[in-house]
Formats: C-alpha cells, sequence, structure tokens
C-alpha cells in the first residue's frame, strides 16, 4: 500500500513539472485523411502557426481509411502526453459511432476536447429552373409533390446527406436521396437537373453561387455566415436546424488540464489575429475558437441529433 501511495505522489508531483515543460519535443497532428483535402489545409495552418507560437514543430501525420476512423482511433489509444492529437471532424466523432460496430472508441470518454477550431458552413443550394427562392418555398413546394423531388450527396451517411434528412424531418417534408461520390459530384448534378437540390461546403459551392450555375437559398448553421453574410440560415426560415462543417482539436483522454490549456491558449491566439482570420475567409472557412467545455458539449449534442436523424431516416451507413 505504501509503494502504491508513493507512485501516486510522485505521479501528482510530476504532471505540473512536465505541463510547465510542455512541449520539449515535437507534437505529431493525425489528420484522418488524404493529402490536400480540407482536412489536410486547416491541419497544416494550425500545425505551421501553432508550432510556431509553442516553440515546437507539429507534425501533420495523414491516416485516412475507413472513413476517417482509423485515424481516429490512433489518438484515442495515444499516451495521455500531448503529443499526439487529433483534428477531429464529424463523420469519426459525431456520426459513425452510430453504425453498428463501426468504431472502436466512445467520443466522449475516449477523448479530450481541446476546442473547436474553424467552422466550414454548409449552403443549401437548387438547380436554377427549381421555382423556389427561399427555404420555405423549397419546403412547400415538396410538400405539394411528396417524394418527386430528389437530392444530391457526398455519399450515404456523410455530413452533407444527413444535412438533407434533418431538413427532411424538421420541415415534415420527403425528397429523395441520390448520392455521389463525392459533393463535387453531388453539385455537377444539381447543376444539370439530374437532382433538384443538396447541402454542399461553402468553399465548393460558393464560385459557382457567384457565377449563376446554382441558387443558394440558405446557410445551415446557427448563424450568418461571414463568408455570405447576406445569405439567411435555414433557422430564420422557423425551422429547428443547425448543421455545419467543423474541425476542432483532441488530445487522448487523461491528457493533463495544464496541457489542454497550453494548446487551447496557442490555438486561440493563432486563430483570433485577423489575418489568419481573412485567410481563411479567402477559403470560405470561418475561424471560430470555443472552449474545452464548449467543444464537450457540442459533440454531445450532435450525437443525439444524428442519432435521431439517422434513426428516423433508417440510414444504415455507407
Amino acid at each position: 500500500m505504501f509503494k502504491a501511495a508513493a507512485l501516486l505522489a510522485l505521479a501528482t508531483a510530476i504532471t505540473p513539472i512536465h505541463a510547465q515543460n510542455y512541449p520539449s519535443r515535437p507534437i505529431r497532428l493525425i489528420v484522418a485523411s488524404s493529402p490536400a483535402g480540407p482536412n489536410d489545409v486547416i491541419g497544416r495552418i494550425l500545425a505551421q502557426s501553432c508550432g510556431d507560437l509553442l516553440g515546437q514543430q507539429i507534425v501533420v501525420d495523414n491516416r485516412a481509411g475507413a472513413t476517417g476512423i482509423i485515424g481516429t482511433e490512433m489518438v484515442a489509444r495515444a499516451a495521455p502526453d500531448g503529443y499526439t492529437l487529433l483534428l477531429g471532424f464529424s463523420g469519426p466523432l459525431v456520426i459513425a459511432p452510430h453504425f453498428a460496430g463501426s468504431t472502436p472508441y466512445d467520443t466522449l470518454r475516449d477523448f479530450a476536447p481541446v476546442g473547436l477550431a474553424v467552422n466550414a458552413p454548409y449552403v443549401l443550394v437548387v438547380n436554377n429552373a427549381l421555382p423556389v427562392r427561399s427555404v420555405k418555398e423549397l419546403v412547400q413546394y415538396a410538400k405539394t409533390q411528396p417524394g418527386k423531388l430528389n437530392y444530391s450527396s457526398g455519399g450515404a451517411g456523410g455530413g452533407l446527406h444527413l444535412a438533407a434528412e434533418l431538413l427532411n424531418l424538421s420541415a415534415g417534408i420527403k425528397t429523395v436521396h441520390v448520392p455521389y461520390k463525392g459533393g463535387g459530384p453531388g453539385l455537377t448534378a444539381v447543376i444539370a437537373g439530374e437532382t433538384h437540390w443538396m447541402f454542399s461546403g461553402m468553399s465548393a459551392a460558393l464560385p459557382l453561387i457567384k457565377a449563376d450555375k446554382v441558387r443558394a437559398l440558405a446557410i445551415g448553421g446557427t448563424k450568418r455566415s461571414r463568408v455570405a453574410p447576406d445569405m439567411p440560415t435555414v433557422a430564420e426560415s422557423g425551422f429547428q436546424f443547425n448543421a455545419s462543417g467543423w474541425y476542432g482539436l483532441l488530445a487522448p483522454p487523461r491528457t493533463p488540464r495544464p496541457v489542454i490549456n497550453r494548446l487551447h491558449a496557442a490555438m486561440l491566439k493563432v486563430f483570433s489575429a485577423p489575418a489568419m482570420r481573412e485567410k481563411l475567409l479567402d477559403i470560405a472557412i470561418e475561424a471560430e475558437v470555443g472552449t474545452p467545455e464548449e467543444f464537450a458539449a457540442q459533440l454531445r449534442e450532435e450525437l443525439t441529433t444524428w442519432g435521431r436523424v439517422i434513426k428516423a431516416a433508417g440510414i444504415s451507413g455507407s
């Protein structure tokens, strides 16, 4: 018993010293996707800027596979010392856990949230020939033709698919899902009239909106986007709705709180800088750093929301 107590006292004494000297060597940032995608772009911006501020190199390690689950699990199982981190996103953290046997980790138990980093707004777009110019008009049009309208997505069980099903559920309409191999082909289908509407990532849709290739109706988040401030939110039309892409920083469970605080402070400073905020707006992404507690609450809320949508829509995953 004395030996166990002594070891516990030693561990307690070492933790503040470890945190005070953190980081003393390079940090590995797991990006659970292939290079050149939006996850990778945000990961490299974060790694470079936060690494400079912390005085240690942050090395991006792309670990694609199983829609992000492989890389995400690596961080859940890593040592809780702050030297292996995750750039997390909704797919593996709040959507995939609802598909039986697909995640070898528990999102709320197996990660220590550091904070939300950025939002990547979803935008609702329609084919130009569709006679609607607002979310209310789209809903009303769909109600007059139940089951006859269809929508694109970037793949079954992905964020764009679930955002559309959330609108179906919230508005009490029935439109038909047509999955494509990526958001880009889904947008092409809307332009060509193969599908009537979809939720798209803003960065992909904005050039097409500006070129009048598709018509934008609304933003998916809870507030208007700085990327397109004149565009209303879906919620402004009276529907209970909140869906957007996001990226946040997470550490393994039991990472010391002083380490979490050090990482959060660096991220907050980097993404609060006006020059960084403008740089991100140029690629249709908004800096939005939240506290560890706020990020944890968001994960809990979205796990509940997407579980309800998946069940109601009868989605079995991709």
